[in-house]
């Protein structure tokens, strides 16, 4: 299978769970956070990865990064729910969400300089 082939079936399948959570989100909130949640981006991107290279050690430090990643950009989504609730508009809450997600990246890549880590 050609590498365009390939991105475009990557996208179409991202894009459906994108569009499965959001449609779930306007029904449920709770549940379309839930599937927001699932690690399926991250499971699939892993299986891509393995079958593009059978690298167990690429394989690892991708599962090692995207864990700490998610980490970084947790406070992200408490600064967006905090601001939101607090009368904030939709976009400065996305702003100072992305902005504190970045913040997130930016510790985690000092951090992993420091101390080997795969990020």
């Amino acid at each position: 299978m050609n590498i365009g082939v390939q991105l475009a079936i990557k996208a179409l399948i991202s894009g459906a769970l994108i569009a499965v959570a959001s449609e779930i989100a306007r029904r449920n909130p709770g549940w379309g956070g839930l599937v927001a949640s699932l690690p399926l981006t991250s499971m699939i991107a892993l299986l891509w990865l393995w079958r593009d290279t059978h690298d167990a050690a690429r394989a690892a430090d991708f599962v090692a990064g995207t864990a700490l990643y998610v980490i970084a950009a947790l406070p992200a989504f408490a600064v967006i729910a905090l601001l939101l609730r607090r009368g904030a508009g939709m976009a400065p809450a996305m702003l100072a969400g992305a902005l504190a997600a970045m913040a997130g990246y930016v510790v985690l890549m000092a951090a992993g300089r420091r101390f080997g880590l795969p990020v």
